[in-house]
C-alpha cells in the first residue's frame, strides 16, 4: 500500500511540474511576442533560473506538446491573422528549444559537477584520494571539463573546516590546473627544439626533449623533480621512494599535470594523421609512456599504500583510453618511439598492477600487448601466458579481434620456441575465425604465420620437395598481398620479413634481400623496432651468404643496436655474425668498413648510436 501512495504521489508530483513549466513556456513566449524579450541569451538565462536541476525529461515533454500543438495549429490554421500568430508563436518556440539544449547541457555540468562534490566528501577518509580519481576519470559517460574541476576546487573549499583532506584536494587542484595552463603553451614545442627524425620521448638527458623542457616551465617542487627525473632518464621507482613527505596537494596537482599532459599530447598526435613521424604512432608510445610512469610511481610507493594504489588506478584508467582507441596496436608496433634507457623493458612494470583487475575486454587488449612485449624480449613462456590469458578474456568478452590476433600471437611465439606443429595449428585456426568473421586483418597475418611456420617446420625436418616451400610461399604472397589491399603498413612488414627469411632459408638470398630491404623499410614507416632490427639482422646474414661483407657490416651493425636498445635478446644473433666477419677480414679492414659507412648509421642511429657499435661488439665477445 505505501508503495501504491508513493507511485500517486511521484505521478502528481509530476504533472504539476509540467504545467508549471507548461507556463514557463507560454510565459517566454508571450514576453517574446511582447518584445520584452530581445535575445536569445534572456531565454538561456531564464531557462537556466527557472528549470530545476534533474527534472530536464518533464521540461521537455511539456516543451514536445507545446511544439506539436502549434505545429499543427499552423499547419490547419486558414484564418490568415491567426496561421500569422501561431508561426510567430512557433518560432519563438524553437528559439526555447534550441537554447533548451544549451542550458541541458549547463545543467548536466552542474549535476555532475555537484555529484562529484558528494562522493569525495562523503567517502571515507582513507579512500578520498581514489574518489577523486574515480569522479575526474574521463573513461566517464559525462567526464569533468577543466572548468568544471575548477568549480569542484571552489565548492570543496567550502568543506575545507570540516576537514582539512578538502582544502588539500583544493589547494592540488588548483596548481595542477594552475600549472597546466602554463605547460599548454610548450605541450609540443619541444619537437621544433630536436631533430625531425627523433620524434618521440626522447632526446639529450637532462637538456631536450619533453620532461627537460615541461621541468622548466614548472614551478612546484615536487611536479619540476618528477619532470627532471624524467629528463635525466633516472629511476622513477628510486624517485617514488624517497618521497617522504607527500601530501594529498601535491599528489592531486601531479595527476592533473600529467594527465593533461598526457591527453593534450594525444590530442595533437591524432590531429596528425598524415605525418608519418607523428600521427597514431606518437599517441600510442604516449599513451604507454604514461601508463609507465604511474605504473613505476605505483611500484615506487607500494601498492598497499594510498598514493601507490592512486597511481596504479590512473594507470589502469590511461590503459582503459588506450584499449578504445582505433589504432590499439592488436598486432604490434609497441616499440615506436620509445627511448631512454629506463623505458627499454618498462612494459614489464604494468604486469603486477594488471594481475588485480578482473576479465574485461580492456584487460584482454592490455595483455595482448605485453604479450607482444615480451616476446620481443626473448620471454617465450610468458609471452604465451600473456597471450593465453588474453585470449579467453576476449573470446569471453565476444572481442573477435583481440581472439583472432592473440592466436596469431600464439602461433608467431611458438616458431620462436621452434615448436612448429603447434604454431601451425594456431595460425590455422586464427584464419578459419578471421574468415568467418570477415576479419580481414586477422587474415593477413594468419596467412602469414600459417606460412611461416611451414617454412619453418620443412627446415626443421630437412624437407628438400620443392613443393612443400612453394605452398608455405604462396601463403606469404597471399598475406602480402592481402595486407597491401588493406594498406595495413604493420602486417606489410611482417608479411615482407617472413618472405625474406623464407627466401634465405630456401637459398635464395637475391630474393630475401629485396624483400627485407622493403620490409626494413615498412617497418620504419610502421614506427615497430623490433621488425626493423629483425630485417637489418637477417640482411646481413643474407649479404654475408652473398659475400657482401661491406653490406653485411652496415645492416649488422643497425640491426643489433636497434634489437638491443628494445632490451630484445635477438641482438646477440647479428652480434655473432659481425665478430665472424671481424675474425675473416680482420680487425683494420673490419673498422675501416664501419668507418667508410659512419654517415650512413649515424642517420639511422645517431653519434651516440655509432659510438655505442664496439661496445656491443665487447659485450658479446665477454659473453661467449
Amino acid at each position: 500500500m505505501e508503495h501504491s501512495v508513493f507511485l500517486v504521489w511521484k505521478v502528481s508530483e509530476s504533472v504539476s511540474l509540467r504545467d508549471r513549466y507548461l507556463a514557463l513556456i507560454d510565459e517566454i513566449v508571450e514576453a517574446t511576442l511582447k518584445g520584452k524579450i530581445s535575445s536569445v541569451e534572456q531565454v538561456y538565462q531564464m531557462l537556466l533560473k527557472s528549470v530545476t536541476v534533474g527534472t530536464g525529461e518533464i521540461f521537455e515533454l511539456a516543451l514536445s506538446d507545446r511544439l506539436n500543438s502549434i505545429q499543427q495549429q499552423v499547419d490547419t490554421e486558414k484564418d490568415e491573422l491567426k496561421k500569422a500568430k501561431a508561426t510567430r508563436t512557433l518560432r519563438a518556440i524553437k528559439t526555447i528549444q534550441s537554447q533548451w539544449q544549451r542550458a541541458e547541457e549547463q545543467n548536466k555540468a552542474t549535476e555532475a559537477t555537484a555529484a562529484a562534490i558528494k562522493e569525495i566528501t562523503t567517502a571515507p577518509t582513507g579512500e578520498r584520494l581514489a574518489t577523486f580519481l574515480r569522479v575526474t576519470d574521463s573513461n566517464r559517460k559525462h567526464p569533468l571539463t577543466l572548468q568544471q574541476i575548477q568549480q569542484l576546487s571552489k565548492s570543496l573549499q567550502q568543506f575545507a573546516q570540516a576537514d582539512e583532506d578538502f582544502q588539500y584536494i583544493a589547494d592540488g587542484i588548483t596548481r595542477g590546473v594552475a600549472a597546466w595552463q602554463r605547460l599548454q603553451e610548450h605541450l609540443v614545442s619541444w619537437m621544433y627544439e630536436q631533430s625531425q627524425d627523433s620524434l618521440g620521448f626522447g632526446g639529450i638527458p637532462g637538456e631536450s626533449g619533453p620532461w627537460a623542457t615541461w621541468a622548466k616551465q614548472t614551478n612546484s617542487e615536487l611536479p619540476k623533480a618528477l619532470l627532471r627525473t624524467l629528463a635525466m632518464e633516472e629511476s622513477i621507482v628510486a624517485f617514488a621512494e624517497r618521497q617522504r613527505n607527500v601530501n594529498l596537494s601535491d599528489w592531486v596537482e601531479i595527476t592533473l599535470i600529467l594527465q593533461y599532459l598526457q591527453r593534450g599530447l594525444v590530442h595533437w598526435f591524432d590531429q596528425q594523421p598524415y605525418n608519418v613521424k607523428a600521427g597514431s604512432k606518437l599517441s600510442i608510445s604516449t599513451f604507454l609512456t604514461f601508463a609507465v610512469i604511474w605504473s613505476q610511481l605505483a611500484d615506487g610507493f607500494g601498492l598497499s599504500t594510498i598514493y601507490g594504489n592512486a597511481a596504479s588506478q590512473v594507470m589502469l584508467q590511461i590503459l582503459r583510453t588506450f584499449s578504445q582507441r582505433q589504432y590499439f596496436p592488436l598486432y604490434g608496433g609497441i616499440f615506436a618511439s620509445f627511448a631512454g634507457s629506463y623505458l627499454r623493458d618498462a612494459l614489464n612494470y604494468l604486469d603486477e598492477p594488471l594481475r588485480r583487475v578482473e576479465g574485461t575486454q580492456e584487460k584482454a587488449r592490455i595483455l595482448t600487448l605485453l604479450g607482444y612485449s615480451q616476446r620481443a624480449l626473448g620471454q617465450y613462456d610468458r609471452s604465451i601466458n600473456f597471450h593465453q590469458q588474453a585470449l579467453e578474456i576476449a573470446r569471453n568478452a565476444g572481442d573477435r579481434p583481440c581472439e583472432i590476433a592473440n592466436l596469431n600471437h600464439l602461433s608467431r611465439t611458438c616458431v620462436a620456441q621452434q615448436n612448429y606443429s603447434e604454431a601451425i595449428d594456431y595460425s590455422q585456426r586464427a584464419l578459419i575465425l578471421s574468415r568467418q568473421s570477415g576479419n580481414r586483418t586477422g587474415e593477413a597475418y594468419a596467412l602469414v604465420n600459417l606460412g611461416y611456420s611451414e617454412v619453418m617446420q620443412a627446415q626443421q625436418l630437412q624437407e628438400l620437395e620443392p613443393e612443400t616451400y612453394e605452398m608455405a610461399i604462396n601463403y606469404l604472397q597471399q598475406g602480402l598481398r592481402l595486407s597491401e589491399q588493406l594498406g595495413d603498413v604493420q602486417s606489410k612488414a611482417l608479411c615482407l620479413s617472413s618472405l625474406g627469411i623464407a627466401y634465405l632459408i630456401i637459398k635464395q638470398p637475391e630474393n630475401a634481400i629485396k624483400n627485407l630491404e622493403e620490409g626494413f623499410r615498412t617497418a620504419q614507416v610502421a614506427g615497430d623496432l623490433y621488425l626493423q632490427g629483425l630485417n637489418l639482422a637477417t640482411l646481413a646474414e643474407a649479404n654475408y651468404n652473398l659475400a657482401n661483407f661491406e653490406r653485411a657490416i652496415y645492416t649488422g651493425c643497425l640491426g643489433m643496436y636497434l634489437l638491443n636498445q628494445i632490451a630484445s635478446q635477438e641482438w646477440r644473433k647479428p652480434a655473432g655474425l659481425l665478430t665472424i666477419l671481424q675474425g675473416q677480414l680482420g680487425t683494420e679492414a673490419f673498422q675501416n668498413t664501419l668507418q667508410q659507412n659512419r654517415q650512413r648509421i649515424i642517420a639511422v642511429i645517431g653519434v651516440d648510436g655509432y659510438d655505442y657499435i664496439p661496445q656491443l661488439l665487447e659485450e658479446y665477445r665477454r659473453e661467449m
